[in-house]
């Protein structure tokens, strides 16, 4: 009966959006990859005119990191980012639904050894991944490098793309554990497998450190220091990106793996946190268009009323 009802509770009207989003998006797979980046570099520059919110925190967020850019340059890297989320969202969907051959094809693989040193340990890893656009393409691959990824997300709010996605991922990685289910993810780094997470958003919440991110404090989780202290697991930094030619067009993408963090966790979180912010900030200012800025990345920096974001508070 429940399921039952779950599938009428989806034919409600007010899916009929999604539904035809994802079909839409589904059938882009079978494009060659050039038109997929195409369509999505102009996808990209329509969100830039038509969500002027998303803009609008992009560029305050771009205004913080950036204060050395002139406003014509930061205006540039605004409209590269939005090129690279359009981008983001078709490279999202192969993920889901395309080939392991194509998206081998397209990729390569940066300090691989890395990895492979790591899992040769008698300790779990925690892949520390950043949010980066082309985030999820990387996650078929790695699950194969890994012999089953089992990857932490955030819970969609829709129901119908949250059931949508827990099925794509259960299928493409080991294990995919909601990011409130933190036991489910320490059990899995005590049983030794390869834990992939990417804590590098606005952490609003009691544990919250503020620690500097590009020279201004941010709200920052400490959560990867104190799972690889319970777990004992080694660290290794992970990010995809899209790589371009000298025409800035897409030709593939970078699976760049780091090495292992050393000497980590130490005895304080909060330089780890000032440790492992400085990391992002390196991985960032080598693809500035790629991370995601239209995210509230400096909201209530210091537990005060500041707020960055608010209409008539200027950065």
């Amino acid at each position: 009966m429940k399921t039952k009802l779950k599938k009428q509770f989806f034919l409600h009207p007010r899916y009929w959006g999604v539904w035809l989003a994802i079909g839409l998006l589904r059938l882009l797979t079978f494009l060659p990859w050039s038109w997929q980046m195409k369509l999505g570099a102009r996808f990209g520059k329509l969100m830039y005119r038509l969500l002027t919110s998303r803009r609008r925190i992009a560029n305050i967020n771009l205004k913080l990191a950036f204060p050395e850019l002139s406003d014509v340059e930061r205006d540039k890297l605004c409209v590269e980012h939005f090129i690279s989320l359009g981008q983001g969202i078709i490279d999202m969907t192969l993920s889901w639904w395309g080939s392991d051959e194509e998206l081998e094809s397209l990729s390569t693989l940066e300090g691989l050894q890395y990895l492979q040193q790591g899992l040769a340990n008698d300790k779990a890893v925690i892949l520390f991944g950043m949010h980066f656009t082309s985030l999820e393409v990387g996650g078929p691959i790695v699950s194969k490098l890994t012999d089953g990824v089992h990857v932490v997300y955030r819970p969609h709010k829709n129901p119908l793309l949250e059931q949508m996605v827990a099925k794509v991922r259960a299928r493409r990685y080991g294990k995919a554990i909601p990011k409130t289910k933190i036991r489910e993810l320490i059990i899995s780094l005590k049983k030794g497998h390869t834990v992939w997470t990417a804590p590098d958003q606005s952490f609003q919440y009691k544990n919250s450190l503020h620690i500097p991110f590009f020279g201004v404090k941010a709200p920052t989780n400490p959560s990867t220091s104190r799972l690889a202290s319970i777990s004992n697991a080694q660290v290794i930094p992970f990010i995809t990106v899209r790589q371009y030619n000298e025409k800035q067009q897409a030709t593939g993408y970078l699976l760049r793996f780091l090495p292992p963090l050393d000497d980590f966790p130490s005895e304080s979180a909060e330089q780890d946190a000032i440790r492992t912010n400085l990391l992002i900030e390196q991985q960032v200012r080598e693809f500035p268009a790629q991370y995601l800025w239209t995210h509230k990345r400096y909201k209530n920096p210091d537990n005060s009323e500041r707020d960055y974001y608010a209409n008539n508070q200027s950065a």
